[in-house]
């Protein structure tokens, strides 16, 4: 018996083991550094660390205007982000589950944003907002395109917005496309030979069956626009003066453009927490939704 529970044990450790011990280095370990620098005045180059205590949260609430500024846009970015690229998603989604001779082309293409590096993206619009809609502009004389995309707070707010669901949509589009999928075609017949009309069938039939893609969807939504970073660095730099920085790049210049890693991590540290409190509560509340047909 004993050998066959060590054998046992042996196998865990053998399959699960090194798994284990890289997630304990790469995630764990960085993460009570991370915690144990938020309380000190570390600059992220020395060998001098000083315990402040709680003195970076006290200075983050009470004298960090930007600190405030940035999560006020990073909130706001979120919502847009969030309930955009969820409803373009499933919109997708949903037209393209129908029998279209293009649906897999427009798959394809639909997906393909997702596929290129946020950095790389983010110059690619760059050049489109300042040089072709310039040129369109020129050409057409249409307000929409003269307008000084990355020049002023609210345009730049909304070119951020544009491009982050027109690069992640794709993406949920085709988790959406699997659940629609998976909706039970006897529960549909059923509902149109009673005379249910297509509005009714989506909002009482489709929509509850599809909540746990919901689920899946509106977590990664709330993370990618939370944690958004590489879009704001290679669209506007957190400009025009500030007004499109968002957290983690706030978080970023304070720990190393400002050599203040101890205050940038205390920050991360405060990020950290607002974002699982709110993903948690809305896996929370999405699951409650969710029925079984």
């Amino acid at each position: 018996m004993n050998r066959k529970k060590s054998s046992a044990l042996l196998q865990q450790f053998l399959f699960v083991g090194p798994s284990t011990i890289f997630f304990i280095l790469i995630m764990i370990i960085p993460f009570l550094l991370g915690l144990y620098y938020s309380f000190t005045n570390w600059n992220g180059v020395s060998n001098k660390i000083d315990w402040v205590g709680f003195d970076n949260f006290v200075t983050i609430f009470t004298n960090d205007d930007k600190f405030r500024s940035s999560f006020w846009f990073t909130a706001r970015f979120t919502v847009l982000g969030v309930i955009l690229t969820n409803l373009l998603g499933f919109v997708l989604a949903y037209f393209l589950t129908k029998p279209l001779k293009t649906r897999n082309v427009l798959r394809t293409i639909f997906f393909m944003p997702n596929v290129i590096g946020g950095l790389l993206l983010g110059f690619i619009w760059q050049f489109i907002f300042v040089k072709g809609f310039a040129a369109i502009g020129n050409a057409t004389n249409l307000g929409f395109f003269n307008l000084p995309w990355l020049g002023t707070k609210g345009t730049a707010f909304w070119a951020i917005v544009i491009v982050f669901v027109w690069q992640t949509a794709g993406y949920l589009m085709v988790i959406y496309i699997s659940s629609l999928n998976n909706v039970p075609k006897d529960i549909l017949e059923a509902a149109e030979i009673d005379g249910a009309s297509r509005g009714q069938v989506l909002r009482s039939i489709i929509i509850p069956l599809v909540m746990p893609a919901v689920t899946v969807c509106l977590f990664l939504a709330i993370s990618w626009s939370f944690k958004m970073f590489d879009l704001n660095l290679s669209l506007t730099k957190g400009g025009p003066f500030g007004s499109t920085e968002s957290v983690a790049m706030n978080i970023y210049n304070e720990a190393y453009t400002n050599n203040r890693l101890g205050l940038g991590t205390a920050k991360a540290v405060i990020f950290f927490i607002v974002v699982a409190i709110i993903t948690s509560l809305q896996v929370r509340f999405t699951k409650s939704k969710e029925v079984e047909a």
